[in-house]
């Protein structure tokens, strides 16, 4: 039964958040709340879940686990929840720097395979012949080598891929997103959900178990 006049707590959960490998989740790294001043502090500190080494790297925390650890310390609050029903908390631990030379070598690997996958695909459709072709139709000429046209064509293909990817190392244009981020955050996004489906599908399992 609810009283009257009882103090609300009014709460958002993240859809995800990060913790510290061995530090405790406290319920202010997962959600955001609106409550009373004398609760705020206290309930900010609320440790919800203790990271097992069973957990792995990703945990599923629940609507109904937070919940029943609030009510557990002040049964007294009105609880209003918005937005999402659970958070996908990430665990990670303190990793050291890549090596610039790893780094140079991932660069150099990329680097040739990108270009050996432009020079096979110009192989494939004839690229030298076209230019060829063109150039003896603006011209009348037949040249093996007609740079005037693939010059610029080059660096066209360098200056289209920085304008497609809109990014120059670590600037960016404006703020509409690549399509590697828009393909980057739809990967995340099937991650996420199957990760949440998997772990309702193990709390399922173990209440049936019980």
């Amino acid at each position: 039964m609810v009283m009257t006049g009882a103090p609300y707590l009014y709460i958002r959960l993240r859809r995800r958040a990060n913790v510290r490998k061995g530090s405790v989740v406290q319920l202010r790294h997962i959600a955001q709340i609106i409550v009373e001043p004398e609760y705020e502090t206290a309930l900010n500190e609320l440790i919800i879940h203790k990271p097992q080494q069973e957990d792995g790297n990703r945990v599923l925390i629940d609507m109904m686990l937070i919940v029943r650890k609030v009510k557990e310390r002040y049964p007294e609050l009105q609880i209003e929840h918005f937005g999402e029903p659970h958070v996908l908390l990430e665990i990670f631990a303190d990793n050291k720097k890549a090596s610039p030379v790893l780094i140079g070598l991932v660069w150099l690997l990329l680097f040739i395979g990108s270009g050996l996958a432009i020079m096979n695909f110009h192989a494939d459709v004839s690229m030298l012949e076209v230019h060829q072709r063109i150039y003896e139709l603006m011209t009348g000429k037949k040249v093996e080598h007609p740079l005037i046209l693939q010059i610029p064509y080059s660096l066209g293909i360098g200056v289209g891929m920085v304008i497609f990817f809109n990014h120059l190392f670590k600037k960016k244009f404006n703020e509409e997103p690549s399509p590697l981020e828009v393909e980057m955050f739809m990967y995340q996004e099937n991650i996420n959900h199957y990760v949440i489906t998997e772990e309702y599908m193990k709390i399922h399992e173990e209440g049936e178990s019980k």
